[in-house]
């Protein structure tokens, strides 16, 4: 081997296995064209060569105290309910999200409510100038002293910068600009990403300083960089919505401390982002009066019940094969619920064009949404107008039967509070539902009932 050519190894961007040779697919994680090469790192010490005099002491479960992990409210409501009940001291929190959807502007109004309740809050960003940063913060209002700005991309100035100030949390915006000495590869790097994260990681955990880790996505939607990643960190958040649309939506893929089903709801504005109180009437703003093909539906996410209106057109095709796309929702559950519409109930569609869309860019998979999709479908191929005051949900089984859901109880409430005057629901819910007052409940038990209530 030739002297002063480096040493090199194969990562997977996926997953971050490593191996001494380029292969097609990642033998961990089975996917293809992940292999990166990147100089080899510094090897670390072996356990044996490590000195086992001051190892620490395993600590009885009873005797840990939590005194020192009460959260802390980030004055965001909806940011608070998707975190759990707040900030959890020592915690490391990944935040994903496309190009310009708002990320840094929602870590910089936490950073800005932190520091009005007198906490004392890094921001570090390798990215944007101190200049930049404040011009951003600018359009956001008034900041206290206690935010504290630094633009550095070396780990260990980091680190030491954190140690001296003692803040309550750090952000990191973002990740992928972050280096350390210690790994010979370029920032943004697979080993890059990795040590930056063990770092912070380390610090997190033994300063019980709470970091926001800003971090990049691919063109499929995930964090860029190995998967490992995501298992290293504490909670992982994704900002969703289209950046030309005013409304994004924050949801948990991970989370430590509290339920991974939560969503928080926003609106972008001028000055920066607000929360949306009520995003069921958000969603169903700008609704149709007496047009086909619509049903409003009411889907769980975590534990807050949303009204969102499903949109369906059906037409004859002028091709040999009929189109069916979906956006919202998963298309090959639309296509099961037309073959269940056809085999079960009798309807041509076949010959049919199909176009299902969640109305306000919304994104669902609940089973309960399939009696909406259904019920959509039908009344565009029939022209039938479903009657604006109607809510329905329920799953739909293959033998065209309709299912019971989870939390009628919540979803009914909401329908109710919000002013409709009819519900159309599974039979199996039938007790659960006899406390709801003011809208009128009409439970089925196969999908031929439903349509008949509509009609």
């Amino acid at each position: 081997m030739a002297k002063g050519r480096p040493s090199t190894s194969f990562f997977c961007n996926e997953c971050g296995y490593e191996s001494s040779k380029w292969m097609g697919q990642c033998p961990a994680c089975k996917s293809w064209n992940t292999f990166v090469e990147e100089p080899a790192g510094r090897t670390a010490q072996s356990l044996s060569g490590r000195a086992r005099t001051n190892a620490p002491e395993p600590m009885s479960v009873s005797a840990v105290s939590l005194e020192s992990l009460e959260r802390y409210v980030t004055g965001m409501s909806e940011l608070d309910r998707v975190l759990g009940g707040g900030i959890v001291p020592g915690s490391l929190v990944l935040v994903g999200g496309d190009p310009g959807i708002g990320k840094s502007t929602l870590l910089l109004q936490v950073c800005r409510n932190l520091a009005s309740s007198g906490r004392k809050v890094l921001y570090i960003s390798g990215e944007e100038s101190l200049a930049q940063i404040k011009m951003r913060a600018m359009r956001l209002g008034e900041f206290a002293d206690d935010l504290l700005l630094l633009c550095e991309t070396d780990l260990s100035a980091i680190e030491e910068v954190i140690r001296k100030h003692k803040p309550a949390a750090a952000v990191i915006d973002s990740i992928q600009t972050m280096y350390s000495d210690s790994v010979s590869s370029a920032p943004g790097s697979v080993s890059q990403v990795r040590e930056a994260t063990n770092v912070l990681m380390m610090i997190a955990k033994s300063l019980s300083v709470s970091v926001f880790i800003v971090g990049h996505v691919t063109k499929e939607g995930t964090v860029a960089g190995p998967r490992v990643l995501e298992h290293m960190v504490d909670t992982v958040l994704y900002f969703e919505g289209d950046r030309y649309a005013s409304y994004r939506v924050l949801r948990a893929v991970k989370n430590r401390f509290g339920s991974t089903n939560e969503i928080g709801v926003f609106e972008m504005m001028g000055s920066g982002l607000a929360e949306v109180a009520n995003p069921s009437e958000y969603m169903l703003s700008g609704r149709p009066k007496d047009s086909s093909g619509s049903c409003v539906v009411c889907a769980m996410e975590g534990t807050r019940p949303l009204l969102v209106e499903i949109q369906a057109l059906v037409c004859r095709s002028s091709f040999g094969i009929p189109r069916r796309q979906a956006t919202g929702c998963d298309p090959n559950r639309v296509n099961l619920l037309m073959a269940v519409l056809e085999k079960r109930m009798g309807l041509k569609l076949g010959e049919c064009d199909a176009y299902v869309n969640i109305a306000g860019g919304m994104k669902m998979n609940e089973p309960a949404i399939d009696l909406g999709i259904a019920l959509a479908v039908t009344s565009s191929f029939t022209n039938t107008v479903i009657s604006d005051d109607t809510v329905v949900f329920g799953e739909v089984g293959l033998s065209g039967e309709v299912r019971s859901v989870s939390l009628v109880n919540n979803r009914a409430a909401e329908a109710a509070k919000l002013g409709f005057g009819r519900i159309i629901a599974p039979l199996g819910n039938a007790d659960q539902l006899k406390e709801i007052k003011g809208p009128k409940i009409i439970t089925v038990s196969t999908l031929a009932d439903a349509i008949r209530a509509i009609g």
